[in-house]
């Protein structure tokens, strides 16, 4: 393995990331969390996640394991292994913690963590936010984020699949 520039403060187990979220919670620091695939990470992400912190003091990125990108995204993904998705993400300044999760679903992290923002894209409808539920139930907000047009990750594969071919 190389030697990485990314400190190992910020990629951090699940479990961490709830201690993490303890102690922003004593401190009275907003506790912000979204999550994802990030599999080519593009601008279209990295202004949502600079949008996303900007609305508390920690912004979190619970990150799909590879099982679980391959169960949502299907054969063929992920296109970037998980560690190296997670430490393309923990470079971002932005980003506060990176916690690689399993299952095709955030829902039980998100119940745990109860942040006290909880953040997606514009692609999303505020009912269909998983973990939502949770996130209210406790106080906190659900927040849909508008995303940058014509930048996604299935566009920029499309791209390079045209580009190959032609």
């Amino acid at each position: 393995m190389q030697s990485s520039l990314i400190g190992p403060a910020k990629i951090i187990t699940c479990d961490q990331l709830l201690a993490v979220r303890s102690q922003a919670k004593k401190a009275r620091q907003l506790f912000v969390f979204t999550n994802g695939c990030f599999d080519l990470l593009h601008r279209g992400h990295v202004e949502y996640l600079r949008a996303a912190r900007a609305l508390g003091t920690c912004l979190a990125v619970g990150l799909n394991d590879d099982d679980g990108v391959r169960a949502l995204k299907g054969p063929g993904r992920p296109l970037c292994p998980q560690d190296d998705r997670a430490a393309v993400l923990a470079a971002l300044e932005c980003v506060s913690h990176v916690c690689i999760f399993s299952g095709e679903s955030v829902e039980s992290l998100v119940a745990v963590l109860a942040p006290d923002v909880l953040v997606k894209g514009g692609d999303y409808a505020p009912a269909a936010i998983v973990g939502r539920q949770h996130v209210e139930a406790h106080g906190g907000q659900v927040r849909v984020l508008p995303l940058w047009p014509d930048l996604s990750t299935t566009q920029l594969i499309e791209r390079v699949k045209a580009l190959s071919s032609a």
